[in-house]
């Protein structure tokens, strides 16, 4: 049977129409947590589908994969996590589905050996670097990369929206270290619930103090709570806080500890260390998250927090943030 030429035509042309728009599709990226999915949904754009693992509140530390989180991973194309044993407990799982998809840990792949923070337990190496803008910024490119590997096609978006959003976290950076800045010197000082804010205080000139260790699966002892306590008074520190995803008892032991010796201590407020906020507000975005930590931190320590550069203004203008 012979096929007419403009029957022929027809097909082909349905046969180009429904390959662009498969080629169209999103590319269905799953990534564990918020501050990841974060970076992957701006890289991303339309060209991108992100899908979050871990939502706000959750402790990657001490997270299993459900039944549901498995058919997650099944069906995405590309997965992302963080790494340095920061979602320890998923580790097997995602060790199998990297033998048969693409699994990037993004951080060793975007941040040089040398910029690392070791640590003296399992864990080796601090993993918690998105407390340092400048650090965290690195993985944009490596994102940019890994997205266009799978959509070449939109391999000039995922560049233009990696360098847009690195000029907000550059402008974000210098507003951070410079409102840490006007805390006086000697009250400069952030004690947490545990050790999540290396990287932020070496990036922003703050000493810190965590009441656990590098990962909550560590137990708080009295002994902890009497050293933690010890730092307050000596140091006389107005204020410690709380952080979104552990429980606030021990900060509050530590509170109590302070105060039966004579030093008043306040909560200075809730810091989102390794999760962000509610999704669709300004607290569940990654400059969200780290614009409310610093304002939180500077308030209670006695600083002043720095005017928005004008490269955050989008940002302020679209969550009504104060400064926009």
């Amino acid at each position: 049977m012979r096929i007419g030429r403009a029957a022929l035509g027809l097909a082909l042309s349905l046969g180009a129409s429904l390959g662009s728009a498969q080629a169209a599709e999103p590319l269905k990226a799953v990534v564990t947590i918020g501050m990841l999915g974060d970076v992957a949904a701006r890289v991303g754009g339309e060209c991108v589908d992100v899908t979050g693992i871990m939502g706000p509140g959750v402790d990657p530390h001490l997270y299993q994969a459900s039944a549901r989180d498995v058919a997650t991973f099944q069906r995405a194309e590309v997965i992302l996590y963080s790494g340095y044993s920061l979602e320890g407990q998923l580790g097997e799982v995602l060790g199998r589905f990297a033998e048969i998809k693409p699994t990037l840990a993004v951080s060793p792949a975007a941040i040089d050996a040398g910029e690392l923070i070791s640590v003296q337990d399992v864990y080796g190496i601090d993993p918690h670097l998105w407390m340092d803008v400048s650090l965290w910024a690195k993985t944009l490119p490596v994102v940019a990369d890994t997205f266009a590997e799978a959509r070449p096609e939109c391999a000039e978006t995922f560049e233009a929206n990696a360098e847009a959003y690195g000029r907000q976290l550059a402008a974000l950076h210098d507003w951070v270290a410079e409102s840490i800045a006007s805390i006086p010197e000697a009250q400069r000082i952030l004690v947490t619930a545990h050790d999540a804010f290396n990287y932020y205080g070496r990036a922003y000139g703050i000493e810190v103090a965590g009441i656990q260790g590098i990962s909550t699966e560590t137990e708080t002892g009295v002994a902890d709570i009497r050293a933690m306590a010890d730092v307050v008074v000596e140091r006389q520190v107005p204020a410690v806080f709380v952080e979104s995803t552990i429980n606030p008892r021990t900060v509050q032991a530590v509170i109590d500890a302070a105060r039966q010796r004579g030093q008043e201590v306040e909560i200075g407020g809730q810091l989102y260390s390794d999760a962000m906020g509610e999704a669709g507000s300004a607290d569940g975005t990654y400059i969200g998250m780290l614009y409310t930590n610093t304002r939180h931190v500077v308030e209670a320590l006695g600083g002043t927090p720095a005017p928005l550069p004008e490269a955050l203004d989008d940002w302020a203008s679209n969550w009504n943030v104060p400064g926009a």
